[in-house]
Formats: C-alpha cells, structure tokens, sequence
C-alpha cells in the first residue's frame, strides 16, 4: 500500500537510537539496519516524495562513492560535467559511465532487462545467474552473495558488483527500483571482506546509507514543494513540464528543457526559477551551466 501524507514532515525522523547508537556484536549490527531500512521502506513508498529525484541524486552519490574507492578524482560536479551535456555518438569517459550505470539503474523498474541495459557490458543472462545465486534467503544476506558472486567472476568491475548488490535488496524487499544503499554506504576496505564478516559490514553499510537516504528525501521534499508553489508565478509556455523534468532528474541543463519555445527561453526559464529560491544553479560557471533542485 503507498503511504500518502499532506507533508513530509507527519513522518517522524528516524529515531536517535538509530541513527547514533555504536553496535559492534553482530547482532546489534543487523538490528540496527533493519530498523533503518523499515523507516526507509515507508518513505519510498510515499507519494509526496520525489521518488525518480532521489534516486537520481543517491545514483549520483553512489556513482561519487565508485570514483573514490577505484582511486579516481571525479567528484559530483565533474561526474553531472561527464553526462550532462552528451550529445549522440559522445563518449562519456570512464567516470560518465559509471554514473550512466547507476542512473539507468534507477529509472525504471528492477528487472533483468533494466539491469542489462544499465550494464550493456554484461550479458543479461550472466546478470540473472548471479541474482539467482542468491536465492530465497534475507535480503541482506543475498545481496552480500550477488557481490561476492560478481566480484569473483568480474574482480576488477566494482560498479557493476555494487550495483547489482544494489538491484538483489530492492528485489528481496519488494521496492519496484533499485535504492542505491550498498553502493553508497560500503567502505573500500569491506569489499573484499567474506562471509559473516562481509554480511556486519553491508548491514552497516545499510544503516548508514539509509539514514543518508531518509535525510535527502525530506530536504528534496522541501525542494519540490518549494518547486510546485512557484508554477503558479510561471508564465512561460511548456513551464509545467519542464517543471516535471526537475522533479525527476538530479541535474539538467536548459537545451533539455524541449517543452519551451527555445535554448534562450530556457535559460531564462532557469534563472527565473534560481531567482524565486525554487532550483539551484549547480555548476558555478557562466557558461555551460546545469540546473536541479
């Protein structure tokens, strides 16, 4: 059943022993991440949350965790600079090709098909032998056996293992998408670790993305309310939906924005929208810029 409320805010914060309690034994461990995931379960099944926005931003986030644990330097502005501004035949780089992973990851929901076109690398019946692997156990469990299996065959494709990591607990939990949690929250050092001692370190990687995720849902809440409240003051043709398009990508620039007259107009559209306090200019620059909530 969707959970729908007036306000982001009738939803309580996740509870302090949670979010600040230090379990060591690993049963504390495991308690702890359930709890976590059980509030996050509620808010990714709520309607005023911007679900497509924040998994886009978390796909960001997760995509910024993968540069650092592969030694690289890309960051959230250089992976938005990598994709945002693609044109067909492009090559994105390395590092836009992680983040072009984990984003059409995101999109749609979880299957094999989705996998494999987020993951053209690896065959789709590969895919769906290593999510089989994991079997019918609990959900942390499996997707701790999804990244063992992949990083055994494939040792040097981090991303990929992640990811389906990734893909394997939003199956076993009933989420229709992929929650980047485990590519978020999983330290260099825990990867290579086995058995009971890779399954504490994905509980607490768990915990701690999940309170990450639950702190980004009510602060794009805020954001797309902000958002709708000003569509109102906005007088330009197609303004609703490129208004949509905010609402579900993490960063845009404004050739994009298709629904309006013209590049200029959807400069001005932007700025206009920076102006009211309703979207942020994320790049810094005066040329070349992107856009998002």
């Amino acid at each position: 059943m969707t959970y729908v409320a007036d306000s982001f805010d009738t939803l309580p914060p996740m509870h302090a022993w949670v979010t600040s309690a230090r379990a060591k034994a690993a049963e504390d461990v495991a308690f702890l991440s359930g709890a976590a995931l059980s509030h996050l379960h509620l808010v990714v099944n709520r309607e005023d949350v911007p679900q497509a926005l924040l998994r886009a931003r978390l796909a960001l986030r997760a995509a910024e965790v993968c540069m650092t644990h592969l030694g690289r330097p890309e960051r959230a502005g250089e992976l938005r600079d990598a994709v945002g501004f693609l044109q067909p035949g492009d090559s994105p780089g390395p590092a836009g090709e992680v983040l072009l992973s984990w984003q059409k990851a995101v999109e749609r929901p979880v299957s094999i098909k989705a996998l494999h076109r987020s993951l053209p690398q690896v065959e789709a019946e590969q895919i769906a032998t290593w999510l089989d692997a994991a079997g019918q156990g609990a959900p942390v469990a499996r997707a701790a056996i999804v990244l063992s299996a992949v990083l055994e065959d494939r040792p040097r494709d981090l991303s990929s293992a992640l990811l389906l990591a990734d893909a394997a607990l939003a199956q076993s939990l009933g989420w229709t998408h992929v929650v980047p949690l485990l590519g978020l929250g999983l330290k260099r050092a825990d990867i290579r670790k086995t058995g009971s001692d890779l399954h504490v370190a994905c509980h607490q990687a768990i915990r701690s993305a999940a309170i990450e995720a639950v702190r980004e849902a009510a602060s794009l809440s805020r954001r797309a309310s902000k958002l709708r409240e000003v569509v109102p003051k906005l007088r330009a043709k197609g303004a609703e939906d490129a208004v949509a398009q905010f609402l579900g990508c993490d960063a845009l620039p404004p050739m994009v924005l298709t629904s309006l007259r013209s590049d200029r107009a959807a400069r001005r559209f932007c700025d206009r929208l920076v102006d009211l306090g309703a979207v942020r200019e994320l790049t810094g620059r005066d040329t070349f810029r992107l856009y998002g909530l």
